[in-house]
């Protein structure tokens, strides 16, 4: 049925694995009969995201599949307890979306309040959180005008989600966030259109980070979109978020050496503006130049890799901590020597020299990090760092520590592909098992 899906639509495995929560190599894996699809939640996944009736993979009947697009010629089955219950959960799901969008933006205390980290922790994570923002970009949502003071507080709100790890939160905010900055945009002039035009540049950094961790190929749309918005916004800050996020898009399409240039021209070109801070300007060629460090490692270009993190260390150790109680950096990402060291984690370790990581793991103190997202991807790289070293031990501690911290982010298809990697691997880990099934990397 995936083989079929693909042959019909022209989609790789990378965008079906996005749209049923699966990583590219196990969506290969099933299309070549190497891996057995027998768990009911994996098959309804795959039901579910490829638009296939249930019936078709062995689960319900042609009747319990009348609302399915693909039948809508079925006749209607008679409401079960069960079928009414499912209804009303999705009309409450559907309420819930619409309460968070009260006021003229939607999302501001009420999204926060509709999505505590108590509830992510306590339900079942959503396959994919990047699919509404996915549909959006070929189906917009209606977007009406606000003020530009709701509308930066729509997109704090956003942001903060995006830096608590609590994508499936952001995944169903984000469509009414960029329908909301496109229409104030479109319906403001002089310096209020160039500061809308801003806030829907980093609507869609926020998009394409988003379809970065969740591996979907909408994040080519969504960083040409954010690049476009940005350049017209006039500001050199969104601007400089806009092409990091580009050029993460590029590397992991394989155009390592185009990115890593496109990084180094975009932080050479950065001066301060007048009346603009020199912090901001230093901390947002920090970023980039970590960017394109390990860019440049991603692509076994070593020498660059190291002088990169040199200049960008040097860079940071003269960059002021905070501006205005906050890290300083770009919009996602803060210009530390801690953050410094992560990126020498993860670079050291695509360069395939893990055990020239292992002080910087050691040396970072994930407090000195500035928020959880932050933190989740320092352990991510330690996780990678230990796995490449073969200590199996060190890796699932890493996997264990990353669950307890931002529970999503143990999900996404990159970890979920390393922790089925850690189950084949020599040695017993106690808890492994369920640690994979839990966070969807095995089967039930």
């Amino acid at each position: 049925m995936i083989k079929h899906f693909r042959q019909h639509t022209g989609a790789s495995q990378t965008a079906v694995g996005a749209l049923v929560g699966l990583a590219q190599s196990d969506i290969s894996a099933i299309e070549r009969g190497v891996r057995q699809v027998q768990s009911v939640e994996v098959l309804t996944r795959i039901a579910e995201g490829l638009g296939i009736p249930l019936a078709r993979l062995g689960l319900g009947n042609d009747a319990a599949d009348a609302d399915s697009p693909t039948r809508h010629h079925a006749p209607a089955a008679t409401p079960t307890a069960d079928t009414v219950a499912a209804s009303e959960r999705e009309q409450e799901a559907d309420v819930r979306r619409r309460e968070l969008m009260a006021g003229a933006l939607g999302i501001g205390a009420g999204l926060i309040a509709g999505s505590g980290s108590g509830a992510a922790a306590a339900a079942p994570v959503a396959a994919n959180p990047a699919a509404a923002m996915e549909r959006s970009l070929f189906e917009p949502v209606p977007g009406r005008p606000t003020s530009l003071s709701e509308l930066a507080t729509g997109l704090a709100t956003a942001r903060r989600l995006f830096s608590g790890a609590r994508y499936s939160a952001l995944g169903s905010a984000l469509p009414h966030l960029i329908a909301t900055a496109e229409a104030t945009r479109d319906a403001a002039t002089g310096r209020a259109r160039e500061r809308a035009q801003a806030a829907v540049a980093r609507s869609y950094v926020l998009a394409t980070e988003l379809a970065v961790k969740q591996h979907s190929e909408a994040a080519w749309a969504t960083a040409d979109r954010a690049l476009s918005a940005a350049r017209d916004s006039g500001d050199p800050r969104p601007l400089s978020d806009a092409a990091r996020v580009l050029a993460i898009t590029m590397r992991r399409a394989g155009r390592t050496s185009a990115a890593v240039d496109f990084l180094a021209r975009t932080a050479t070109s950065l001066t301060a503006e007048k009346g603009q801070p020199q912090t901001d300007t230093l901390a947002a060629r920090v970023c980039l130049l970590m960017t394109a460090a390990y860019t440049a490692a991603s692509g076994g270009q070593r020498s660059t890799a190291l002088a990169l993190l040199q200049e960008a260390e040097e860079t940071a150790n003269r960059t002021p901590g905070t501006q205005n109680g906050k890290p300083a950096g770009l919009f996602t990402i803060s210009a530390s020597p801690a953050e410094v060291a992560m990126y020498r984690i993860s670079s050291l370790t695509a360069l395939g020299t893990p055990d020239d990581a292992v002080p910087y793991a050691q040396r970072v103190v994930p407090a000195q990090l500035a928020n959880t997202e932050r933190v989740a991807r320092y352990l991510t790289d330690t996780a990678r760092m230990w796995h490449q070293l073969g200590d199996g031990r060190r890796t699932f501690s890493a996997l264990r520590a990353i669950e307890r911290t931002a529970p999503e982010e143990v999900r996404r298809p990159a970890l979920r592909t390393l922790t089925a990697d850690l189950l084949y691997t020599p040695g017993s880990l106690p808890g492994l098992r369920e640690f994979a099934v839990r966070t969807g990397a095995l089967a039930a």
